[in-house]
């Protein structure tokens, strides 16, 4: 069963729709309570003036004490049966009626206006008005007329007030509901010359933000033109990937043809034993420059993230990384060593990109220093907080006009007999770059070359970090 697809149209109008049926409930029941409140006023001063007028045709003295048939009638009149009538003497007792109405504890006063209150009757809710008249022949007594009525007509009116109330509501809200479906289907159209902008591209990687672009729709373009500029980033990466494989094995891999042609030509003992030892030496050349190459291509990646980052103690991890390389200096005629700090000294980093940080500069100064050759390495903790890594040698060093160049990538000084790629020191200003250090060359004081690398102190102090 296929999932329904997300459709922001439909999203828009379900989030109209709720809020708008649930005002009109609302708006129902407010009016429904305005419409009984009217319906109320109206049926009261109905009552009040119909109890006046009955206290008017009794205290008129030409009529006497008798009920007329036109107060009879105004007071009898009820097809529905709704309504009901008292008239009480104070001396006489009820002289006049058709429903034992509940008489107030005290009646209003002489001359006062009607008096409005809720009774029961019978199990049936009643409005009441009650008011109190002189008799016209006995000056002695009053008469209270008593007259009710059920609350029927006053609810069957406000149900009609609201039904009409909600039939025009009703289609006002379909209205709306249909101005606001044309309104954004025309406002998502603003999108399309966005979506014809993005189907015209081949393989751009150009950002697509624009002034045409609304701006609720500008997050989504700028994380859009964020992730094309790490494509591009990546391609970039990998074209010089091949550019500099190109580059770097084209030599080796012509030397390795021309060797085995040699020894294919002239196949005595000694000419093939020369060949290989050529072959085995452009071998590990090629092996080298492709190991570089791919350091190089990791080193070149986007700066550490937080999962990437951690906290590096530098004062166990750079002396362990030089104990390790002891013994390969001691083959190659050079003394190893290491100075520094032997506490703990912190910051946020990749391990394994730090080693090989390390392991370039140590590559570097014991390629190029030569045999009987003094490497130190040293550790030290900066003011600020930060760390300061250096490889220093005794070797020949370089101009000082050419210090500025051993950034660049396959840049060898000129005069060096030793053989390399020229990418170690390439490779260290970019893990650097990533650790956001910074990578100083300085000649040493007598002879021979310094490389310093200086990190910046932690983001968060060792001591306060989540273990």
């Amino acid at each position: 069963m296929s999932r329904l697809r997300p459709s922001l149209r439909r999203r828009l109008l379900i989030f109209l729709l709720i809020p708008m049926a649930a005002l009109l409930l609302l708006d129902a029941l407010l009016t429904y309570g305005v419409a009984l409140t009217y319906a109320n006023r109206v049926h009261d001063r109905d009552l009040s003036d119909d109890a006046l007028t009955v206290a008017k045709m009794l205290g008129n003295d030409q009529l006497g004490s008798e009920l007329t048939p036109q107060a009879r009638f105004l007071l009898e009149y009820d097809p529905g049966g709704r309504s009901y009538f008292s008239i009480f003497s104070a001396r006489h007792g009820l002289l006049a009626g058709n429903g034992q109405l509940p008489q107030l504890a005290q009646a209003p006063p002489l001359g006062a206006a009607p008096r409005l209150y809720d009774s029961k009757l019978d199990k049936h809710s009643l409005r009441v008005a009650t008011v109190r008249t002189a008799s016209p022949r006995d000056p002695g007594d009053s008469l209270i007329i008593t007259v009710a009525e059920t609350l029927r007509d006053r609810r069957e009116q406000a149900r009609e007030i609201l039904l009409l109330a909600i039939l025009m509501q009703t289609l006002l809200i379909v209205c709306v509901l249909s101005l606001v479906w044309f309104g954004v289907s025309r406002g998502l159209r603003v999108i399309d010359p966005l979506t014809a902008r993005l189907a015209a591209r081949s393989h751009e990687l150009t950002p697509i933000d624009g002034p045409d672009v609304p701006q609720e729709i500008q997050p989504l373009t700028r994380t859009i033109d964020a992730l094309f500029g790490r494509l591009r980033g990546m391609l970039a990466l990998h074209d010089r990937f091949i550019a500099d494989a190109a580059h770097q094995l084209r030599t080796p891999l012509t030397g390795l043809s021309l060797h085995v042609d040699h020894a294919l030509a002239n196949p005595q003992p000694e000419t093939v034993a020369d060949a290989l030892v050529h072959i085995q030496r452009l071998t590990q050349r090629a092996a080298r420059t492709s190991s570089q190459l791919l350091a190089l291509t990791r080193a070149q990646a986007a700066p550490l993230d937080s999962e990437e980052r951690g906290l590096l103690d530098l004062g166990r991890l750079i002396p362990e990384a030089v104990a390790q390389r002891i013994h390969e200096a001691i083959r190659a005629g050079i003394d190893l060593g290491y100075e520094g700090i032997t506490r703990p000294l912190y910051i946020d980093g990749d391990a394994a990109s730090v080693l090989d940080l390390l392991d370039n500069l140590i590559d570097n100064a014991m390629r190029y220093a030569g045999r009987g050759s003094t490497v130190t390495v040293n550790l030290q903790a900066l003011a600020d907080g930060g760390a300061s890594l250096s490889v220093e040698d005794n070797g020949p060093g370089v101009p000082p006009e050419l210090l500025p160049r051993l950034r660049e990538r396959f840049f060898r000084a000129a005069d060096n007999g030793e053989e390399g790629s020229g990418l170690g020191l390439a490779i260290v200003q970019r893990i650097a770059e990533r650790h956001h250090a910074e990578v100083i060359y300085r000649l040493a004081e007598e002879h021979g070359l310094v490389v310093e690398v200086r990190f910046p102190p932690p983001s968060i102090a060792p001591a306060t970090r989540p273990a």
